[in-house]
């Protein structure tokens, strides 16, 4: 997984002032896969990427790129 994206997924993340566990319960899944997406062991599918956009209020250029 991109390191890049890693860090943006993080970053948006507290930038919203909410935790692992919080976003986890919002997409359905267990909180150690939302931790391993942050930490690059595993990546999120497109249903997922959409579903972060959604909770983050951004859209996936900037959930991917930073941008």
């Amino acid at each position: 997984m991109d390191e890049k994206f890693c860090l943006n997924l993080k970053s948006i993340r507290r930038s919203c002032g909410l935790t692992q566990k919080q976003v986890a319960e919002a997409l359905g899944v267990v909180e150690s896969c939302y931790a391993n997406w942050e930490q690059g062991r595993t990546e999120p599918n497109v249903e997922m990427l959409r579903k972060l956009g959604e909770i983050f209020q951004v859209g996936l250029d900037e959930l991917i790129n930073g941008d």
